[in-house]
């Protein structure tokens, strides 16, 4: 039993490998870039609409509404990313009902790019919302001796984001993979069903903490 799915390599010339973890994830992103493109080209702006086009529009605004509940002011800004998140590690896990399917979200080299995503966008949406020296002087705030900690925590919940996702995952993968040992044909299948509730919940969680990361980043002056 793999413990991450670095270690299925399917390809590998020199110091160049292609791994599960590398095939499933350009997998998804390839899947959800079509399905994106399938489901939104018929979209209509009028009041005649599908009921697909109705139950998308709930669940965009029902995102919106949670992210206006973590504290961003114009969510439609974010959506883009914060959604993409979402539905990327969502997706990766409700893929693990395929059989033969290792979830990306189970290496740390898949969760530690994700946090970098959110590492990187705080700063620019924050930037984007208080300027250059607007933002670094938020580092300083409420007094400069808070400078080093602010500047740890920006690292620190960037490692905490990368090692909870990937804590969550790889243990679900490991506890299925032990009862199919010991008993394959009952316990697997609920393992499974929590399985896929326990990373629908991460990938909720993952989007909220980055929403909120995000919503401290842009918070103005009068909000504070």
């Amino acid at each position: 039993m793999n413990i991450s799915p670095d270690q299925t390599v399917y390809w590998k010339y020199g110091f160049v490998e292609i791994n599960s973890t590398i095939l499933t994830t350009w997998g998804l992103m390839l899947v959800l870039a079509i399905a994106s493109i399938l489901i939104t080209r018929k979209l209509a702006s009028g009041l005649e609409r599908t009921r697909w086009q109705n139950m998308l529009e709930i669940i965009v605004t029902t995102i919106i509404k949670q992210l206006k509940d973590a504290g961003i002011d114009e969510p439609r800004k974010y959506i883009g990313f914060l959604g993409t998140l979402f539905i990327f590690v969502a997706t990766a896990s409700i893929c693990t009902m395929i059989p033969g399917y290792e979830s990306p979200t189970a290496s740390l080299s898949t969760t530690a790019a994700l946090a970098l995503c959110v590492f990187v966008a705080v700063p620019l949406y924050g930037i984007g919302a208080k300027g250059f020296a607007g933002y670094l002087k938020s580092y300083t705030e409420p007094t400069i001796i808070m400078l080093p900690f602010n500047i740890i925590g920006e690292f620190s919940r960037t490692l905490a984001l990368a090692v909870r996702l990937f804590g969550n995952m790889m243990s679900g993968t490991m506890i299925v993979g032990i009862l199919l040992t010991v008993a394959p044909l009952i316990f697997p299948i609920f393992m499974i069903v929590l399985g896929l509730l326990t990373g629908m919940v991460q990938a909720y969680i993952f989007s909220i903490l980055a929403a909120v990361y995000i919503a401290a980043a842009v918070r103005s002056q009068v909000h504070e």
